[in-house]
């Protein structure tokens, strides 16, 4: 057989199982017939928790979909993602914190905003029960790790998620995601560390980091 014939047999070969490969897709996609808000969770220790929270902002809003992102440890740190947000006029942006709990070294004070913050994140999830939504999306931005400092009860995060309206996305970001909090959530992703820059001597870097 000719190197012509091998690589024709390997593309008619790989025709076939595309053709499979297309029908059980198909299929699987005409199994799933529920529709419905989801509770979305992206936590580990890894690099692109927040990134991937506020790259389904921007593609919640490109479809025209109000979007709210409300940010609870950023503080007033300038980043990119505030910059951007601003190019959106779909997405409303709230930050909620002083900064990062190692720079505040202040716990009541941080429980204090962490309770203010989440008693509007509860107040944007309410404006979304009546018959014309105000946000399809919100996104939580580091709330787990406002619970695991314990500076929120679990029980009250989760209940106020547990009792979302059915329609409506949320998205929450941070490492050390709680477990009850994962149990209740539609999709889970944990960003694990393979390499990272910033553990090779490299600084942050502004536009991939902030």
């Amino acid at each position: 057989m000719t190197t012509a014939d091998q690589e024709a047999a390997k593309n008619e070969a790989h025709r076939l199982e595309m053709i499979a490969l297309k029908e059980k897709q198909d299929a699987e996609v005409r199994s799933r017939k529920e529709k419905k808000g989801l509770l979305i969770v992206n936590t580990g220790d890894g690099k692109g928790k927040s990134t991937a929270g506020f790259g389904l902002a921007m593609r919640a809003a490109g479809h025209g979909f109000r979007v709210a992102v409300v940010q609870f440890t950023k503080g007033s740190w300038k980043t990119g993602e505030a910059e951007a947000f601003k190019r959106f006029p779909e997405i409303d942006h709230f930050i909620v914190g002083d900064g990062f709990t190692w720079d505040t070294q202040n716990r009541e004070e941080d429980m204090r905003r962490a309770r203010d913050g989440f008693a509007l994140a509860t107040k944007l999830i309410d404006e979304c029960r009546s018959e014309t939504p105000k946000y399809k999306l919100i996104v939580l931005d580091e709330l787990n790790i406002i619970t695991r400092y314990e500076y929120l009860p679990i029980d009250l995060v989760v209940n106020t998620l547990a009792n979302k309206p059915p329609e409506l996305h949320i998205c929450v970001t941070g490492r050390d995601a709680n477990a009850a909090l994962i149990d209740l959530a539609d999709t889970v992703t944990e960003m694990r560390v393979i390499k990272h820059a910033y553990e090779a001597g490299i600084r942050a870097q502004r536009g991939v980091e902030f």
